[in-house]
This record gives C-alpha cells, structure tokens and sequence, in this order.
C-alpha cells in the first residue's frame, strides 16, 4: 500500500499591476485623510504619522481580517490574501498576528513614503524614503514562481486572484477602450 500526495488547490497568481494598484489604493486613502493632521509646517509630523499608522492597521489590518483577506484595494482589484504553510498556499486567510507582521513592514515602507510626499518640495532628497518600499515590493519582480516580496515571505502570506470584488481594473479597461473608439471616430 503507498500513500499518495493529494495536489494541491490552483490559487491564480495575482499580476503584479493589480497588486500595486490595490497597495497605491490603500496608501492613498490612508494617506489623504492622515493629511487633514498636517501643520503645514516641513519635517516630520507626529500626529499625521500617528493618524497614518491607525488608518494602515485598520484598513489593512482589522479590515482585511473581517472581510475575507480584502482590504479596500484588494477588494477594488479583485485580490485575496491567503496564508502559506511549506510552501504551499493554504485556502484561509491568516490569523491577526501574521496578517499585524505583514502590514507593519509594508506599513513602515508606506510611511517612509508618506514623509517623502510631505517634504519633497522643500527637500527633494526625501525622494530616497521610496527605496525602503521599492525593494521590499520589488522582491516579488524575482520571485517567478510564488511572486512574493519580502513582507509575504517573512509573514508567510500569498495574494491570489479572487472573484469577489468590485473589479476597477476590468472596469478601468473597459472605460479607456470606450474613449479610444469615441476619439477615433
């Protein structure tokens, strides 16, 4: 008698476009209600950064976990986050902690760039406070087979295609075709 590995469930792969238009989604919904704390005033704000990291866990963090791995952006795009265990993806969504260890390193990048886009007028070298989140996301870039960056491999997570969601993308699509036929003629 021999035991047979049972295959594992095909999870699609989310592109990597609409995983940087959920996370661009997210950042700038987080980003634009953390400025109405801004003081107009250049440097490091506290109590923006502070509304920022609130509004970060929240939205990805407490939102995602209740609405089965969605947080605003992923829901708009048509993405899902799963856990992975040995390699292989898991079909439920991680618990708190792993989901809390995720999104603060991705978090910690997001609010790097958030000081860069409050102080870049007045010092355009803030623009180097994008690196910490551009290598962190660009690991995905050399992950063919799982395409995972840094933040899903530490919290062993994985973003999957999923059919619930709003759809942005397809809809966008649709919209740009439609007003290219409309110039045209």
């Amino acid at each position: 008698m021999t035991i047979e590995r049972v295959p594992q469930k095909h999870y699609p792969k989310a592109e990597l476009n609409r995983r940087a238009m959920a996370l661009g989604l997210d950042f700038l919904v987080v980003w634009l209600v953390s400025a109405f704390f801004n003081s107009n005033q250049t440097g490091i704000q506290f109590l923006q950064i502070f509304v920022f990291v609130s509004g970060w866990l929240i939205m990805r963090v407490l939102v995602a976990y209740n609405n089965q791995g969605q947080s605003l952006g992923r829901w708009a795009f048509d993405l899902k986050i799963l856990e992975v265990q040995n390699g292989e993806v898991i079909g439920r969504i991680p618990q708190l902690l792993a989901l809390l260890q995720r999104e603060a390193i991705i978090g910690f990048g997001a609010i790097l760039v958030s000081i860069a886009l409050g102080n870049l007028r007045a010092n355009p070298t803030a623009i180097l406070l994008v690196l910490p989140l551009a290598i962190d996301c660009g690991a995905a870039l050399s992950d063919t087979q799982m395409r995972q960056a840094l933040h899903d491999r530490y919290a062993k997570t994985f973003i999957v295609s999923s059919r619930r969601g709003y759809s942005l993308d397809i809809k966008i699509k649709r919209l740009v075709g439609n007003l290219r036929r409309n110039v045209r003629r």
